[in-house]
């Protein structure tokens, strides 16, 4: 009898938790959805939240997540009522408004390690066959220049990461129309890191506004072969900020829409989609390929 069960045995296929061939394209997708500047216990950060609410996916924040300071009274006030309703689901990036309270300790505390180590407000992620990092451009704070630890890290950091999509979130924005902020200088080495390693979008708040840019270069200059394309999405609910003149490779401004945008993520490229509260009609959405 036991020489059967073996025979038995070992006619019957294995079953295997690891799928054989190439994974399904619908497998590897993945969203990304959020905003920058955030929460004042106001309608309209209810109604990003809404939003939130009904869009499945992982969330980013891009920095100034509570106003008029980071306090832990604003963190419970006025965000966890509201976004802190997917803070489960949650990747955030610090900002300036964060540091105004005791060095963001209570942005660290709020957020637990997915903030990254308190020290430094930086780290990475995969998503979706995406690479996604989150810096911290509160320069000031932790230093973002060329030969700054935070830069260093970033270089091993893409060397070590094999996705062919490179995702790159922080407040400052170096591409800006803004009236309020101009663009942030001190940004420049990270983005050109970035850009040296063949990254593919840059999403930024800190100006109260939504704003889409060509593939730029690290100096101003469109270059639709090797730039990343800049986001700013301070659109969070805080408030609305306008715009100077355009600056050069702005293709797409909106200056009076709260909402959040959503990135579909796919291993060669991602959909993007800006969705406005209800009530609000103004969208943009497109395709970017990666690299």
């Amino acid at each position: 009898m036991h020489w059967l069960l073996a025979l038995l045995l070992a006619a019957s296929p294995v079953p295997s938790s690891v799928p054989s061939g190439p994974i399904p394209r619908a497998e590897r997708t993945a969203v990304l959805v959020g905003a920058g500047d955030i929460a004042v216990c106001g309608p309209g950060t209810e109604a990003t939240a809404k939003i939130l609410d009904r869009t499945p996916g992982t969330v980013f924040t891009l920095g100034d997540n509570v106003y008029p300071d980071g306090s832990a009274a604003n963190f419970r006030r006025c965000y966890d009522p509201t976004w802190g309703r997917a803070k489960a689901r949650t990747r955030p990036a610090v900002g300036n408004h964060d540091y105004r309270t005791e060095h963001a300790k209570p942005y660290y505390d709020y957020f637990g390690s997915a903030a990254g180590d308190r020290t430094k407000g930086y780290y990475s992620y995969d998503l979706g066959g995406w690479h996604i990092v989150v810096l911290n451009s509160v320069c000031a704070e932790v230093s973002c220049s060329v030969s700054s630890a935070q830069n260093r890290w970033l270089r091993a950091d893409l060397r070590r990461s094999t996705a062919r999509c490179t995702a790159a979130l922080w407040h400052h924005p170096l591409y800006t129309s803004g009236k309020d902020h101009g663009p942030t200088a001190d940004v420049r080495p990270l983005y050109q890191t970035l850009y040296d390693n063949g990254a593919d979008v840059n999403l930024t708040g800190h100006n109260h506004n939504y704003e889409r840019f060509s593939p730029m270069d690290p100096w101003g200059h469109v270059d639709a072969k090797r730039g990343l394309v800049p986001f700013v999405v301070g659109t969070g609910g805080a408030s609305h900020y306008g715009f100077r003149s355009p600056a050069p490779g702005s293709l797409v401004r909106d200056a009076q829409t709260f909402g959040v945008l959503k990135l579909t993520l796919h291993p060669d490229g991602a959909e993007y989609a800006f969705l406005p509260i209800a009530g609000r009609k103004f969208t943009d959405s497109g395709r970017i390929t990666c690299h």
